[in-house]
């Protein structure tokens, strides 16, 4: 009886630390939850020097093994993990899949000289796929990784055969926010945030949210200078992107508040014979949010033969 006495008390003491450790790094867990399901996928997690960062990134093939590459560019304040839901998706409909954290980001180098312009991530992504040997790739950019993707579409055509842009940025609109929705400092900031990027946010502990401030707070140094590069307007694309070639998807959500519906059809129009797809119901966090459509149109359009151009259609959009 005192076995099974002090066996009770050691499993009572464990639940009230794990408990305890919930409460106190919920982020933590969220994040070894999505791995270990990434794990159970088949999701590669990995490291590679290029281009002087050490880049972690994500790696997922066909079962069967071979598939076409296809790289994967994350957004402003994002990582690799954003696009747990594509990943093994798109690995499971043929696709070699490779999404890196930028530097800056996730679990990649965060180099304190270095000013996180697009200009930048751009040179890191050639140097990425550079250190993972290919020679070419199809290429898919969400957000800031959009504008990424196009610059590097546009100044490397060789290294992209086809590209898809999941609610990018990369052309001027009349924006209302600043680097300051991004770096919240408050509760109110980080649900005014969570409204921007969805329109059905999910419900936020107060416990949860003081974790994501301070898990925010070690990066939106990295962030405030991505906006000042950004903002700058230097790099804008307005007036490059009638020079894109390759056969492209433009992929939005059409309640999208961050980035209006109105710049991915401006996008749609300024790239010859691109592709829009607007997808019901969903906001900024398409990919993430409805990945399944999207998913499928991601599919679809990388594997026609020959390559769609031109058109536009609504999608079913699915939680």
């Amino acid at each position: 009886m005192r076995v099974l006495w002090r066996v009770l008390l050691v499993l009572v003491l464990l639940g009230v630390a794990g408990g305890l450790t919930f409460y106190f790094n919920p982020l933590w867990f969220a994040d070894q939850q999505t791995r270990l399901v990434l794990w159970r996928e088949g999701v590669k997690s990995e490291y590679v020097d290029a281009g002087g960062y050490r880049l972690h990134y994500f790696e997922a093939q066909p079962p069967e093994g071979g598939g076409a590459p296809l790289v994967l560019i994350h957004g402003l304040g994002a990582r690799g993990e954003d696009w747990s839901k594509m990943i093994p998706a798109l690995a499971a409909r043929g696709f070699h899949v490779y999404a890196p954290d930028l530097p800056g980001y996730g679990r990649s180098s965060r180099p304190k000289d270095a000013d996180y312009s697009i200009v930048m991530e751009e040179k890191a992504v050639v140097s990425f796929v550079q250190a993972v040997h290919l020679p070419h790739a199809f290429v898919g950019g969400w957000s800031m990784g959009g504008w990424v993707a196009m610059k590097l579409a546009l100044d490397h055509p060789a290294l992209v055969d086809r590209l898809a842009i999941y609610d990018g940025a990369g052309t001027y609109f009349p924006a209302d926010f600043g680097a300051e929705l991004f770096v919240p400092a408050d509760a109110p900031g980080v649900n005014r945030l969570l409204k921007v990027l969805s329109p059905h946010p999910a419900p936020m502990p107060d416990f949860v949210i003081q974790a994501v401030l301070r898990k925010m707070a070690e990066t939106s140094w990295v962030v405030e200078r991505s906006m000042r590069a950004m903002t700058s307007g230097r790099d804008l694309l307005d007036f490059r992107l009638p020079d894109l070639h390759q056969p492209t998807l433009v992929v939005w959500g059409a309640d999208d508040e961050l980035i209006p519906l109105s710049a991915g059809k401006r996008i749609h129009d300024l790239i010859p014979h691109s592709t829009l797809r607007v997808v019901e119901g969903c906001g900024h966090l398409a990919p993430l949010e409805c990945w399944r459509p999207v998913a499928d149109v991601t599919a679809t359009f990388l594997h026609a033969e020959p390559a769609v151009t031109g058109g536009e259609s609504m999608v079913a959009g699915t939680r």
